[in-house]
């Protein structure tokens, strides 16, 4: 259940700081905040696949 919880959580983490850094930084950018997008998605993937996959 904990392992279900945190994985949700992450997701949600994630979520947020993508629509936080769109809406602060890259409002009329779209190129700017597609790669921006991108690359908080590639960390988060990073960090998870690092630290998070298997504890």
């Amino acid at each position: 259940m904990t392992r279900n919880l945190s994985a949700t959580l992450y997701f949600v983490l994630l979520i947020v700081i993508v629509v936080g850094v769109d809406l602060l930084f890259f409002r009329h950018r779209f190129t700017e905040r597609l790669i921006a997008n991108i690359g908080i998605v590639l960390v988060f993937a990073a960090f998870y696949f690092r630290f998070l996959k298997n504890p």
